[in-house]
């Protein structure tokens, strides 16, 4: 079964696609992590010069084994991620600040405690020191919570993410859960990764932008949606119709974002398939993002076991085309749009809460609840 079965047929190649062809791609996996090297800067491109609060990736679970440290860059701040033998994540600053080595490079999970690699300190995940080995007197400030840079960290569905908010304010909100993911009838996560030369919220108005699936992606006809902004979350929905071997279906895409850094996807009728996205600024103008997919298992092992896969493909493949324009965007603010574009200036303002300078407070009086989207039945 072709792509192009579970996405309306496009009516010739899109630029994008010629693009990717030219670049004659051969470890497509590989590519997705390449970013150009010769990009003009993030003020020449006029890429916003803040991260927004919320809650972001910094890996998937399954790269993070018990009594494993690994080196991670996001918000312009090396960390360090490990997971404790009480098979915990945590996060702090990647600095020793006894004499400033990075602890995620040669240290070692004690416990589940950090050691530093260069004389052993241990640091809970407060970023409070703990143990000397060599001394038998603690330094007061070593001592204190955030001693150490911490970052409230939570785990679900199969990322471990942080809360970040530039004035160190803890947790507005908690990340979505789902039971799909890990359920016996569901199956294990499909993952996939992009690192892409732009900032979040140009990334977030891509969601919006009805006009370039026909231009961008091939389908033959700019699709109808719905959108909604109610407190933090976004929701868009759409009615679709594509054609396969088996004739017309008609299914439904919903996509929620829950904050900036959060987002799941329900495709409904023509395959039962839940994606679930984190994404987190590394630099001002370098983005990482994830998609994670689970399926019914009556689906990727029914009749239907083509069209589920061949779904999850192409969905891959449109960020793909995604990525040659994010590698090389200019934001202008604001955009000059007309009609039949999305809606940009609501999602501007939607986003814009997510901004501590914005002098707005993200808007947790109308946030629904996300239950209803994160069931098995749901």
């Amino acid at each position: 079964m072709s792509n192009t079965e579970i996405a309306e047929k496009p009516t010739e190649k899109t630029a994008t696609r010629q693009a990717l062809n030219k670049l004659n791609v051969e470890d497509i996996e590989a590519w997705r992590l390449i970013v150009p090297t010769d990009n003009p800067s993030a003020d020449e491109r006029n890429l916003q010069k803040q991260f927004p609060m919320g809650w972001f990736t910094v890996c998937y679970s399954s790269e993070l084994a018990i009594g494993e440290v690994k080196p991670v860059r996001y918000f312009g701040t090396d960390l360090a991620v490990w997971r404790g033998e009480d098979g915990t994540a945590r996060v702090i600053d990647a600095y020793c600040a006894h004499y400033g080595a990075n602890m995620a490079v040669g240290g070692k999970v004690h416990g589940n405690l950090l050691e530093c690699p260069f004389h052993a300190w241990r640091w809970d995940e407060t970023g409070a020191c703990k143990d000397i080995p060599y001394s038998r007197v603690i330094p007061p400030k070593a001592k204190r919570a955030d001693c150490v840079p911490a970052w409230s960290t939570r785990e679900v569905n199969g990322f471990v993410m942080v809360w970040h908010h530039p004035d160190r304010i803890a947790p507005l909100w908690e990340p979505a859960s789902f039971t799909q993911i890990g359920h016996e009838d569901w199956t294990d996560l499909q993952t996939f990764e992009w690192k892409t030369a732009n900032s979040m919220e140009n990334m977030s108005d891509n969601a919006v932008d009805v006009s370039h699936f026909k231009y961008v992606h091939g389908t033959l006809n700019v699709p109808d949606y719905e959108f909604e902004f109610d407190g933090i979350m976004r929701r868009i929905t759409a009615q679709i119709q594509v054609q396969t071997s088996k004739g017309e279906l008609k299914g439904q895409i919903e996509s929620i974002t829950y904050g900036p850094g959060q987002g799941w996807v329900r495709y409904s009728g023509i395959s039962d398939t839940l994606m679930v996205t984190g994404s987190a600024p590394i630099e001002r103008d370098l983005m990482h993002s994830r998609f994670a997919f689970t399926q019914p298992k009556t689906e990727i092992d029914g009749p239907r076991a083509g069209l589920a896969r061949a779904l999850i493909k192409e969905v891959a493949r449109q960020f793909d085309q995604d990525k040659v324009i994010f590698d090389r965007h200019h934001r202008f603010d604001p955009p000059l749009v007309c009609q039949g574009d999305g809606p940009f200036a609501r999602n501007s303002d939607w986003f814009s809460q997510f901004y501590a300078s914005s002098g707005k407070a993200p808007d947790m009086s109308a946030t629904p609840d996300v239950a209803q989207f994160a069931s098995v039945t749901g």
